[in-house]
């Protein structure tokens, strides 16, 4: 495994936002480590600042005061430009709106992050698209449009997008919300198997405790705070022997 060892390292992260004239704490003092090939799930209820801290760590938002360093490198050194080549070959994003483009086909949209520079053919991006449209049971949606699909189909374009470059950090905001429980095992399937032939870190904001179950580590943050922190424990199978958490007997 090339680069850091960790991707993500935040320490006293701040990110203030002006509200009616107040000034309001949106996260207060994070610290959080996240390595290579770590799957950490974020937990906490409405307001808690998870998804300001994906915004964060996803490069979407540079407005913070603290210490940030994105697979070794600080955001804030970036100019835009630049910034957005490294978001976009660095960093899988995967939107709980799904943020995708209502005037392209489903195998566009899944195509897009090529088309900022990845040193991909056009042959070699079109054959992981529909490999990946394959994977997600979407083989033979490619020519459609998003708004032939259900919110769930969508999702999963969306996560085919995210995985497109093989990028070394993915960050997901609620990526199983719109799935039922089947495909919700099918989606984190794929995205750990991912992170273990690639060595990508995955952090993913989930109000699911089935998902945050089958995580390395969970966060769970409250008012912009880290309230603790909890190590997976392994599931037992029937003989007794310890299976890693989500992991097969």
């Amino acid at each position: 495994m090339s680069g850091p060892t960790l991707a993500i390292d935040a320490r006293q992260l701040v990110r203030t936002f002006a509200v009616e004239g107040r000034q309001i704490r949106a996260l207060d003092g994070v610290d959080l480590q996240v390595k290579r090939g770590e799957f950490v799930a974020v937990v906490g209820r409405s307001g808690a600042g998870k998804s300001t801290l994906l915004n964060l760590i996803g490069a979407l938002d540079r407005g913070y005061t603290g210490h940030l360093q994105v697979l070794g490198q600080s955001l804030r050194e970036l100019p835009d430009r630049a910034l957005s080549q490294f978001r976009n070959q660095q960093i899988g994003f995967v939107f709980q709106a799904f943020n995708l483009l209502p005037g392209l086909s489903v195998g566009d949209n899944v195509m897009l992050p090529a088309s900022f520079g990845a040193k991909l053919s056009p042959a070699d991006v079109r054959r992981r698209a529909e490999n990946l449209l394959q994977e997600l049971g979407l083989g033979d949606r490619f020519g459609q449009l998003p708004s032939q699909m259900s919110g769930g189909e969508r999702q999963r374009v969306a996560i085919a997008r995210a995985l497109l470059l093989e990028p070394p950090l993915l960050v997901c905001d609620e990526p199983t919300g719109s799935l039922d429980g089947q495909t919700t095992k099918q989606i984190l399937g794929i995205l750990n198997d991912s992170r273990e032939r690639h060595g990508t870190a995955l952090v993913i904001v989930t109000h699911d405790p089935a998902v945050a179950a089958t995580a390395d580590r969970t966060v769970v943050l409250d008012r912009g705070r880290i309230l603790r922190e909890e190590q997976s424990v392994p599931a037992v199978a029937e003989s007794g022997a310890a299976t890693p958490a989500g992991g097969a007997p």
